[in-house]
């Protein structure tokens, strides 16, 4: 089943554009995610500590890599149960990195507060398909 999900974007500078979907956590609370189709994993701000589970398993950390040289330490988590429009997704695995600086940024062109990043591994699962032209984001679900 295709589900189309609705896509904000955002001009942080001039031609400097990111894609924003809304997402609604089982609270009701609402978070603003960053498609980021260059990121391998996708990330959770690990302040938002009633949205996620940690990993018990994942003692372990992870070093993942960002654009700076240096590996970022981060460790594993499971999202709550959250909606992306008519998509449920549950027991999303992310890395968990506080996003404080990205939610700086944000705040210079937007209001919207970013709880994380999609990144290619949810982006392939659910066969993303992204229509600029629409602003919608296109998943498929094995139902």
């Amino acid at each position: 089943m295709k589900i189309k999900i609705p896509l904000q974007l955002v001009e942080l500078e001039d031609d400097n554009f990111h894609l924003i979907v809304k997402s609604v956590f089982e609270d009701e609370t609402t978070g603003f995610w960053v498609v980021d189709t260059g990121a391998s994993k996708t990330v959770f701000d690990k302040n938002l500590e009633n949205q996620y589970d940690s990993e018990e398993e994942s003692s372990d950390q992870l070093h993942t890599a960002g654009i700076g040289e240096k590996p970022i330490e981060t460790t594993l988590a499971r999202l709550k149960p959250f909606s992306l429009g008519k998509l449920n997704v549950e027991n999303q695995k992310v890395a968990l990195l506080d996003l404080t600086h990205i939610n700086k940024l944000y705040s210079k062109a937007t209001s919207l507060q970013i709880c994380g990043l999609l990144g290619g591994d949810f982006l392939m699962m659910f066969q993303a398909i992204i229509d600029y032209r629409k602003k919608i984001m296109i998943l498929q679900t094995k139902k």
